[in-house]
C-alpha cells in the first residue's frame, strides 16, 4: 500500500504533521500507545525503555571496537553513541532508526588519523555533518538510493574484508599495519609469532558470538535475552581476569585530557576528498538502512502504535547535526547503524525515545562505569570487530546480487575498495556499473529464418538506437513480397527504432508483402502502419490512449458507426487480451493465495464512481488490499434515510463486522459532477414531476451543501490555500460531512469506541494527479479542517545493508 492512504492525525501544529515524531499517539478512538504525552506531560512508554537497554548493551562494546580498530582514542566511540543516540533520535527523521559509530566508516577514518591525526578528522567529521545538512536543505536524500545496491553491497563487503584482516593481528597479539595488501603480507610472520593469551580470549569471544544465538530450548531463550556482544565480551573479560593474564587492555584516559578538533592542516584537495568521502558513505549507508528499518517495522504483526515512515532529508539532516556535534566534541563519524536498528526494531521500541535513551545510557556509563570498561582486554574488542567485518560480506547480499547479474560491480567494487580504498573503490564500482548497463544496453541479437515461405525475425535484447543497423541490415534480407512475423523479445524501444521499424513495414507492405509484430508467446502486439489508427496500438502507453475516433470524443455519428462495427467491444477484447498476456501471468499466483485464503483488505475504500480515479493506481494497491465502494458523490447515506439503497450501508457493515478493516477513508476529488449538480440545483424536484434517480441519491450530499452554507463551520483549506471555486469547496466539506454520516453507523461506531478502527478523509486532484490527506479532526468544533498535501516517500529496495 502507498502512502496515499492516509493515516488520520489529530489536530497538532503544522511542521509536527510534515515530519511526524511518531512520539505521540495520532490515533483517533484509542489511548495514547506513542510512547509520548499527547497532552501537556511527558510519558516514556515501557516498551522504549527495554528495547533502549537492549541497544546499549549492544551498542557499548561495539563503539569500543570500532573506535580501536579506527586508532582513534576509546572515549571517541562512546562519544558518537552518546552523540548519534540522542542527538539523531531527537532531529532525524527514522524513529527507531539506531545511529552511532559504523563499521563502514572504520576505514575511512583510520586512514584519515593515520594521514592527518586525530583532531584533524575530528575537525573532518565537523565538515562533513555540515556537508551532509547543507544536502537535507536542498532535499538530495533521495538521489543516494539512485546508487546501484551492488555497488552498496560491494562497498560494504571490502570495508568488512578489510576491517577483518586489521583486527586478525590483533587477535593473534601482534599490531596492524597500514593497508589491507600489507596485512595480508603480513600474515605469515604473525602466525609463526602468536600470543596464546590474545588468542585464548579472542577464541572464546568468536566462540560465545556465534553459539550465543544457537543455544537450544527453553535455555536459549533465556540466554539469548542477552545481547551476543556483551555476552562474548563479558566472559572473555571474567576469564582473562580470573586467569591472570597479562594483555593490553580498554585505556580510558580522564575526561580533562580529551582531544578535541583543531582546524584542518593538509593539503586542501586531500581535505576535500575526506569531507566527501566521509558524508558520501556516511549518508548512503544511513538513508539505506533507514530504508531496510522501514521494512522492518512494516513487518511487524498487529503493532501497539504505527511508526510513520522514514523521512529521508530529514534524516540527513539529524546525522549532519549529530556529525558536527560528534566532531566538536572529539568523537567518531556517525551513522545509522542497520544492526542495532534492526535490534530496536525486535526489541519492540515504540518511538525515538528509545534510540535517546540508548544514548543517555551509553553517556552515563562512559562517565561512571570506567573501572569496569577498562577491564576489558583489546583483543576481546578485535575479535568482535572482526566477526562484524567478515559479516558485513553478507551471504544474503550476495546471492540478490547474483540473481540480478551483478556479480562484477559487487567484485570490482569490492576488490577496488580493498586495493584502493573506499572513495575510490566507489569510483571504479560506479564506473563498472556503468560500462555493464552500456553493454547490456547495446547487446542486441537480431536474426531471421524462413520456415514455409514465412519470414521470422527475431530481436533479442533491447532495441535502441545502437541496433538500428544491425536491424536494418537483417530487415533489408527480407523479400518484398514475404509474409514476415518480427518477434520482438525486450522490454525497450526508443523512437529511433520504433521509426525503422515502421518505415520498413510501410514500404513492405507496399510492395504487397505482409508484416506481423509480435512477442515473446508470439500474440500480435503491433500494428504500427497505419497513421489513422496508430494512437490505439497496444504498445501506446495509456496516458495518451485517445484517438481521432474515440468513443469518448467521438461525434454521434462516429459513435454509431463504432456500435455498428464493435469497435467498442474490439477495444475491450483487446485490452483483456493485453491482460492475459501481459498481466495474468505475474498476478496469477497471488490471485491463486487469495482465492484459497479469502479476502483479508484492511482498509475500506469508497470513492465517487467517476471514471478518472484509478482507485488501485492512486494508493498503489494490488488484489486483495482495498475493500472499494463506489457510487457517484462518495456518499453515506445516514443511517435512517438510506430510502430503500441500503447498498452501501451494507458494504459499510460487511467490511466492518465480517472483513474486519483497520481503517475506512473517504475520498472525494476535483471535478465532481455530483457536486456540481448539487450546486446547480440539480436535486431539486419539480412538483407533480417523480424525482428522478439521481435527485434521489443527491438528497444524501444535501448535509453537505448545508454544512457548506453554514456559519457555524468554518471552510476547508487544501494544503494552506483556499479552495480554487465553490464546486471545489463542496467536495471538501462533503469528505468531511460523510466521514460524520460514517461515525453515525452503528458498527462503526463501536469498533471506534474499541479503538480498533481510524477514519480517514482524502482528496484528489485529477488535474494534478495530487492526493490531499485530512490532517484535522472534525469533531474539534469550529476548527479549520485542513487537507494537507501528500509528498512522494522513499522507493522501497529489495537489497540493503547489514
Amino acid at each position: 500500500m502507498s502512502a496515499c492512504v492516509p493515516h488520520r492525525t489529530n489536530h497538532q501544529p503544522h511542521h509536527d504533521r510534515d515530519e511526524p515524531d511518531g512520539s505521540r499517539s495520532r490515533f483517533r478512538g484509542g489511548p495514547d500507545r506513542g510512547g509520548g504525552g499527547s497532552g501537556t506531560g511527558f510519558r516514556i512508554n515501557g516498551a522504549d525503555v527495554t528495547a533502549s537497554i537492549t541497544v546499549f548493551l549492544i551498542a557499548l562494546p561495539l563503539s569500543l571496537g570500532i573506535a580501536l580498530a579506527t586508532g582513534a582514542p576509546l572515549q571517541a566511540g562512546l562519544v558518537a553513541a552518546a552523540i548519534g543516540g540522542i542527538v539523531v533520535g531527537l532531529l532525524g527523521g527514522a524513529p527507531l532508526q539506531v545511529s552511532g559509530p559504523a563499521a563502514g566508516l572504520t576505514v575511512v577514518t583510520a586512514d584519515l588519523i593515520q594521514q592527518y591525526g586525530w583532531r584533524t578528522t575530528c575537525a573532518i567529521t565537523v565538515l562533513a555533518g555540515l556537508t551532509q545538512l547543507v544536502l537535507s536543505v536542498v532535499r538530495v536524500a533521495r538521489s543516494a538510493l539512485a546508487v546501484s545496491p551492488a555497488i552498496v553491497h560491494g562497498m560494504l563487503a571490502g570495508i568488512g574484508v578489510t576491517i577483518a584482516l586489521a583486527q586478525l593481528h590483533i587477535v593473534l597479539g601482534g599490531t596492524p599495519q597500514s593497508s589491507a595488501i600489507d596485512n595480508v603480507l603480513g600474515l605469515p610472520g604473525q602466525l609463526a609469532d602468536l600470543h596464546p593469551a590474545a588468542l585464548s580470549v579472542s577464541a572464546l569471544t568468536i566462540a560465545v558470538l556465534l553459539a550465543w544465538p544457537r543455544v537450544p530450548g527453553r535455555t536459549g531463550r533465556a540466554v539469548r535475552t542477552i545481547p551476543a556482544a556483551l555476552a562474548a565480551v563479558a566472559l572473555a573479560t571474567a576469564l582473562a581476569a580470573a586467569a591472570g593474564l597479562r594483555l593490553p587492555r580498554v585505556d580510558l584516559p580522564s575526561w580533562q585530557s580529551h582531544a578535541l578538533p583543531e582546524l584542518p592542516d593538509g593539503p586542501m584537495l586531500g581535505i576535500l576528498a575526506a569531507v566527501l568521502t566521509i558524508t558520501l558513505v556516511g549518508s548512503v549507508e544511513s538513508l539505506l538502512s533507514a530504508v531496510a528499518v522501514d521494512k522492518l517495522i512494516a513487518a511487524r504483526k498487529k503493532p501497539a502504535v504505527r511508526i510513520p515512515r522514514a523521512n529521508l532529508d530529514r534524516e540527513l539532516r539529524g546525522q549532519g547535526a549529530a556529525n558536527v556535534i560528534s566532531g566538536a566534541l572529539g568523537g567518531l563519524p556517525v551513522t545509522g547503524v542497520a544492526v542495532r536498528s534492526s535490534a530496536n526494531v525486535a526489541a519492540g521500541g515504540v518511538s525515538r525515545q528509545s534510540t535517546m535513551l540508548h544514548g543517555l545510557w551509553i553517556a552515563l556509563a562512559a562517565l561512571l562505569l570506567v573501572p569496569v570498561l577498562d577491564l576489558i582486554p583489546l583483543a576481546t574488542l578485535a575479535a568482535l570487530v572482526m566477526v562484524v567485518g567478515v559479516q558485513m560480506v553478507n551471504i544474503t547480499h550476495l546471492r540478490s546480487v547474483r540473481r540480478n547479474r551483478e556479480m562484477l560491480v559487487y567484485a570490482a567494487t569490492m576488490a577496488a575498495v580493498v586495493l584502493t580504498g573506499v572513495l575510490e573503490g566507489v569510483a571504479i564500482g560506479i564506473a563498472v556499473a556503468v560500462a555493464v548497463a552500456l553493454h547490456r544496453l547495446t547487446r542486441t541479437r537480431i536474426t531471421v529464418e524462413e520456415r514455409d515461405g514465412t519470414y521470422r525475425v527475431r530481436v533479442r535484447g533491447q532495441l535502441t538506437f545502437l541496433a538500428v543497423p544491425r536491424l536494418s541490415r537483417v530487415l533489408s534480407k527480407v523479400p518484398h513480397d514475404a509474409d514476415t512475423v518480427v518477434e520482438l523479445d525486450g522490454s525497450f524501444m526508443d523512437h529511433a527504432a520504433y521509426e525503422a521499424l515502421h518505415d520498413w513495414q510501410a514500404g513492405h507492405e507496399a510492395h504487397g508483402g505482409t508484416a506481423v509484430f509480435t512477442g515473446r508467446s508470439g500474440g500480435r502486439i503491433a500494428e504500427p502502419a497505419s497513421e489513422s489508427h496508430a494512437c490505439c496500438r497496444p504498445w501506446t502507453p495509456w496516458r495518451n490512449h485517445h484517438c481521432q475516433e474515440h468513443p469518448a470524443t467521438a461525434s454521434p455519428g462516429q459513435r454509431h458507426r463504432h456500435r455498428q462495427h464493435g469497435k467498442h467491444l474490439h477495444q475491450l477484447a483487446s485490452g483483456i487480451s493485453s491482460f492475459q498476456r501481459n498481466t495474468a501471468p505475474l498476478v496469477r499466483d497471488e490471485l491463486a493465495r487469495l482465492a484459497r485464503e479469502g479476502q483479508r483488505p484492511s482498509h475500506l475504500f469508497l470513492t465517487c464512481a467517476d471514471s478518472r480515479l484509478v482507485t488501485s493506481m492512486i494508493t498503489a494497491s494490488g488484489p486483495g488490499d482495498l475493500f472499494t465502494v463506489r457510487n457517484v458523490g462518495n456518499l453515506v447515506p445516514k443511517p435512517g434515510a438510506e430510502s430503500g439503497d441500503d447498498s452501501v450501508a451494507a458494504a459499510i457493515e460487511y467490511a466492518v463486522d465480517v472483513l474486519e478493516v483497520d481503517s475506512i477513508t473517504v475520498c472525494g476529488h476535483s471535478g465532481c459532477g455530483a457536486m456540481q449538480a448539487l450546486l446547480n440545483g440539480a436535486q431539486s424536484e419539480d412538483k407533480g414531476t417523480p424525482p428522478t434517480p439521481l435527485q434521489r441519491w443527491l438528497r444524501h450530499a444535501q448535509p453537505s451543501l448545508d454544512r457548506m452554507r453554514s456559519r457555524h463551520h468554518s471552510w476547508a483549506r487544501i494544503s494552506g490555500r483556499l479552495p480554487a471555486d465553490a464546486a471545489e469547496q463542496l467536495s471538501l466539506t462533503n469528505v468531511v460531512q460523510q466521514l460524520e454520516h460514517l461515525r453515525a453507523n452503528e458498527a462503526v461506531a463501536r469498533r471506534l469506541a474499541e479503538g480498533t478502527l481510524q477514519l480517514h478523509g482524502m482528496y484528489f486532484h485529477v488535474g494534478e494527479a495530487q492526493a490531499y490527506l485530512l490532517a484535522d479532526d472534525p469533531k474539534t468544533g469550529g476548527a479549520e479542517e485542513v487537507f494537507d498535501r501528500v509528498t512522494p516517500g522513499p522507493p522501497a529496495l529489495e537489497n540493503t545493508p547489514a
